[in-house]
């Protein structure tokens, strides 16, 4: 079975962590929106996908067409795929613990996205600039050292990856989070970098994985910029 995969064109978002377990998986999907073509067409397509001819229409991308079934929201994805592909523990209390991780990285990516659109996400960077600000001062401070926190004792506790012997896509996603704070806060992660030794090495040893060497350095990653991981100098720092 060859899934399709949903979700805007040009920007990594949610919808990286679900390629990321894709390719890892050497699962066969279709990036629709991302297949060679009119652009305008693909990301129509898209539009045209997510309307009222099925029975539970997602809210929106990412999501992945498998055998007639339309899964939406990340994790319930990367639930899917990893209980039919073996991306998670074969056991009850193992998957529902990679779970939880997937979870609690969700949090974290909301709250990266919400520091440059702290108010209005419909409204431009520029119109929000000073709570920008003020939001990302906390951001940096406080929640970026609570969640790289967790995940460190996660491994800590669980390792050498984050549910044991082998890794999940809970370590892919962490991976894809620490790269995007990487982006988007250069100087703070630098700084706290050497606080989190486990959470930093687990990321470099998804990066090394043989499953992904044909996949990272290719022009089917999209590359940050746009969407949940945006790097403005002004609301980066190392404190």
């Amino acid at each position: 079975m060859t899934y399709d995969l949903w979700y805007w064109p040009g920007i990594p978002g949610r919808g990286e962590f679900v390629r990321l377990a894709l390719e890892a998986g050497g699962i066969a999907y279709r990036d629709r929106a991302m297949e060679k073509g009119d652009e305008d067409a693909g990301a129509k397509a898209l539009m045209a996908d997510m309307g009222g001819d099925r029975n539970d229409p997602p809210l929106a991308p990412p999501y992945l067409v498998a055998d007639g079934i339309t899964i939406a929201q990340t994790a319930n994805i990367l639930l899917f795929l990893g209980e039919t592909h073996g991306l998670a523990p074969s056991d009850h209390a193992g998957r529902l613990w990679v779970n939880q991780l997937q979870l609690t990285i969700a949090d974290l990516v909301a709250e990266a996205h919400d520091v440059h659109h702290p108010i209005d996400v419909a409204a431009y960077y520029e119109d929000q600039k000073d709570e920008a600000k003020r939001r990302a001062r906390a951001f940096r401070k406080d929640r970026i050292p609570k969640f790289l926190g967790y995940f460190e004792r996660a491994i800590d506790r669980h390792g050498p990856w984050l549910a044991g012997a082998r890794w999940s896509y809970a370590d892919l996603s962490l991976f894809q989070l620490v790269e995007g704070l990487r982006f988007a806060f250069p100087r703070r992660i630098g700084h706290v970098a050497g606080d989190y030794p486990k959470v930093f090495m687990l990321a470099d040893k998804v990066a090394a994985l043989p499953e992904l060497a044909g996949y990272l350095p290719s022009d089917r990653r999209q590359a940050f910029g746009n969407g949940i991981f945006r790097h403005y100098p002004e609301l980066d720092a190392a404190t």
